[in-house]
Formats: C-alpha cells, structure tokens, sequence
C-alpha cells in the first residue's frame, strides 16, 4: 500500500472530544511552530511538527480510517463521550419450542425397594448428569470451572477502581490482537498488537506491534544489545479476535523504538483504540497481552519515570507491578491503558519491564505517515535525568553546584562526534538548541521534532545536522556552548563502549614504572 497519508476529518465542533479522522494527502505548511492541538482539532494545514498532524476534509479517500491520539493538552470527561462500536446481532430468532429444563430425578421413600423403579432412576440420573455436563460446558458457563487469573478478581486492593478498570479493559480488548512468526516453518516469537488504521475500501487494516516478534537470537541475549537484528523475511500469522488467522505483510519496521507495523487483511472492519498522552508517575494502568488461547491477560501496575540502564533506550516509562505477580510472557508489543481504555504506551520487555509512551509513538506514526520513514538523531551518547535522582543528590548538586536540572552524560559513544568535541562521562548537558531539557522522554520528543524541520526543508536520511548543546564541564566546573554534529537516521543507534588493547610495549613500561 501507499504510504503517503490520506487523511480526512469530520467537522470539529465545540467539544474538546477527538473523532475518528479519514484522509486525503497532507500538504506543507511553511511558518510558525502552532501549539499541539488534537488531530481532529488541525484542519486544511500541513503539519509542522510531528505532534501536529493535519486534518483535511476530502472526499477522495473517505474509507482510510486512523486511531484517535490525544495529546498532553487534551482535556476529556472521564466516561462521558467514550466511543463504542454497536454492533447488532446477526442471529435470527428461533421458532423452535425451548428445551424442557433439566430436573434431578429421586426415588420416593415408599418405593425404595422396588427393581424397577430402581433401574429406571439410575438410567434417568445418567440422562440428569449427560445434561448438567453439557450445560456446564456453555461458553456463559465456563466461569464456575475456569480459574480466575485476572488481577481484577484476586486481588482486593483493585476494589475502589474494580468496576472503572473492568469497562477499560474490555474496551480496549477490542483492539488487541496476537500474532506469531516463522522461520522457516519454525516458530520464532510470539507477541501482542494493536490496530491502528483500516482502509474499508480495500479491506485492510494496520497493525502496531513489537519489533521483537521477528528480532534474531534469544530474547536473554538481548539484555547485551543495542541494537538487535530481525528477520525481515519471517512469516508472521495474525491470529484475528473471531478465531480465524490471517497473513501480515511487514510494512515498517523501526530498529531504535522497536516496533514494526504490518498490514493485514480483514473481511471486516476491525476496532480502532484511542491514545492518550497524558501520563504521571504513579498512575494506575494495565497492561494487556493475550495467551495462545486468545484470553486477554491483565496486570496491573503503576507508570514510573526512571533512570535509563545501560543497553535502555532513552524514551523507555516504565511499568511497576507487586513483584509477587507473574510476569506476562506474551504482552510485547501489546498496550498499557489508563482507567477509560485508553492507550498510554505500548510494552517494550527489553530488560526490564518498558514500554513506548503514546505522546512518542504519535510523534512517529505522524512522520512515518507524512515522510514515509521514523528517523531520529544520533547523539552519541546516554543520559540520566538529575530530576529522576534521589531528592538528596538534587539537593547536595543544588547547594554545592548551583545545578538542580538537566541530563547527566552517562555513556560516550567511542569515535562519535561528541567524543570529539570534548563531552565525557558525567558532564552536564543543560539545554539543547536553547531549549532546557529535564527528561529524556522530553529530549527524544525534541529530537523527533528537529528531524521534522530537517526533512521540511527537503533534506534526507543518512545526513548531518547541527545541534548547538549548553554543557557543564563536570570536572573543570565551567560551562560552554558547543556545536554538535549528529546524523538523522531510522536505525537504532549503538553506543560503543571505548575500549583498547593493552600492548607488549605498554606492559613492559607499566613494569618498569613500578
């Protein structure tokens, strides 16, 4: 399919509630930077920035249906509003007489002993016991021999939000899907996914997904990687809510934010979630995945700002849960959501328990769908953020310093430009292109929106592009501004460790030196 985005919106009235949009070709717009609006609140504009997609009303392409995103600024009611698909049923009513209920039979006490009243009992009671079996296996039934595993019935401490959690689940299951790959004819990996768009007219749909479900090598070799490597030739089957399986076709695969999108086709059309970008810490969310049996499996946990481990990408949240609860062994790939179902990341188990934030993964759908590609810069380097710090580290640098914000330079790519211009370990990076940066979710959503102008002025991949950095040399405790060259790509960015072979010559000094 195209990828270049048709888009299209229904009229935006007074309410701050997002639609369903549809599309027509995004235009270019030249001129300030707007404030992020709602996609369903841009009309008859071309986006500036990823965080901006333009709506345009058209009636050339009205069948290409998107997910609604809502932004950070987005103020919605908490049920009021909520968008639900009906569907009717298609079964037609019986005129058949209905099925004489089953009773248990019993012999009266006066006939106890009477052969045949005896044998005739014992054959009704096999016919008695034959129905409450098949009764019991009804698909209404199951519930009284099926084992709750769903965190919303075992554990008490869900009661205050019980109900409000049920609705958001089964809200957002509607979108969940699960998909397999295969190397030749061998099963790879197994991960969740969720639908995003769907053309009606030519009856495909788009499905977000982890990258991990085609990525090379055992996921507990991962924990040593950057960067991983995928098969981009395995088949992958999407196993669809009504029991049916279906080929997925790869249209998109990011190596860096570590999912892939796959279109797939559908016979009919398949439900869209909504995500939302307003997250804090501590927040109460679900994660969502599906076992082989297609049940959705649910955890709940809490949103979690952290300090990003070594081999972390720097855009990862985090997902808290008691650690008495099993860990999902099928949710990657599939979504975290708030109270009213909707979508606030999407799980990324890489090493520890992350995932993609949404106000992320609506940046990059925007610019895949207007440039065809997710790209990013490379900095060459890994930060951690003072604010995540212990409040009694912030308040020794605050007092001794004069420094309580900014991102620590945890790790210097070997050989990388900003090696060359004099960074290292432990500086201090306060502002980027004059903008102060205190979490390295806000740096990667500002480094997105630097490859938007950077591909606005009809440049490409592969190619340079400056970014004017405001440091604090840790060591020599004095600031100054510097010029860093960093390259604009869609693959995942390897931070290389310096290291370097000891010598013959290098040991016969150390020798003589002691």
């Amino acid at each position: 399919m195209s990828r270049a985005v048709r888009i299209r919106g229904d009229e935006v009235g007074k309410t701050s509630r997002a639609r369903r949009i549809r599309g027509d070709e995004l235009e270019t717009e030249r001129g300030a930077r707007a404030k992020k609006r709602s996609l369903a609140e841009v009309h008859s504009t071309s986006p500036r920035s990823p965080g901006q997609l333009a709506v345009r009303s058209s009636h050339s392409h009205p069948e290409i249906l998107f997910a609604i995103f809502e932004p950070d600024e987005a103020q919605s009611g908490a049920k009021q509003g909520r968008v639900r698909d009906v569907v009717e049923s298609a079964m037609e009513e019986s005129s058949d007489p209905p099925k004489p209920p089953p009773y248990e039979p019993y012999i009266p006490d006066e006939l106890a002993a009477d052969p045949a009243i005896l044998a005739a009992f014992k054959h009704a009671e096999a016919k008695y016991e034959e129905e409450e079996v098949r009764l019991a296996h009804l698909f209404t039934m199951d519930h009284y021999w099926h084992k709750p595993s769903s965190c919303l019935r075992i554990d008490p401490r869900l009661l205050p939000i019980r109900e409000l959690a049920r609705d958001a689940v089964l809200l957002a299951a509607k979108s969940v899907i699960l998909l397999s790959s295969f190397l030749e004819n061998q099963p790879l990996n197994k991960c969740c996914g969720l639908w995003f768009q769907r053309d009606d007219q030519r009856k495909t749909a788009l499905v977000l997904t982890s990258a991990h479900l085609t990525r090379k090598k055992d996921p507990n070799q991962w924990k040593g990687q950057w960067t991983g490597e995928y098969h981009h030739n395995a088949k992958v089957i999407v196993h669809l809510l009504d029991n049916t399986t279906t080929p997925g076709q790869l249209i998109y695969l990011q190596e860096h934010y570590e999912f892939a999108i796959y279109e797939v086709q559908v016979d009919k059309p398949v439900h869209l979630p909504t995500f939302n970008g307003r997250v804090h810490s501590g927040q109460d969310v679900f994660r969502l995945g599906r076992d082989a049996n297609l049940d959705i499996k649910i955890t709940h946990g809490n949103l979690a700002y952290d300090i990003p481990s070594r081999h972390e990408r720097c855009h990862y949240m985090y997902f808290l849960r008691d650690a008495s609860t099993l860990k999902l062994l099928h949710d990657d790939g599939g979504p975290i959501i708030d109270l009213e179902g909707k979508v606030v990341g999407l799980v990324n188990n890489q090493i520890n328990e992350t995932f993609v934030p949404s106000s992320i993964l609506h940046k990059c759908l925007d610019f895949w769908r207007r440039f065809n590609c997710m790209p990013r810069l490379h900095l060459g380097m890994t930060f951690s953020p003072i604010k995540f710090l212990d409040p009694i580290c912030i308040e020794r640098m605050a007092r001794k310093h004069n420094i309580d914000s900014g991102l620590i330079v945890e790790q210097v790519s070997k050989e990388s430009h900003a090696e060359k211009i004099g960074i290292r370990k432990g500086d201090v990076i306060e502002s980027f292109n004059g903008k102060h940066i205190s979490t390295t979710i806000e740096l990667e959503s500002l480094l997105i929106d630097i490859c938007w102008d950077h591909f606005d002025q009809e440049k490409k991949l592969n190619t340079e592009k400056d970014v004017s950095l405001k440091i604090l040399d840790a060591t020599k405790l004095c600031l100054r501004t510097r010029n860093l060259t960093a390259i604009v790509s869609d693959r995942g960015e390897d931070i290389v460790k310096g290291a370097y072979p000891i010598t013959r010559e290098e040991a016969s000094l150390m020798i003589l030196d002691s």
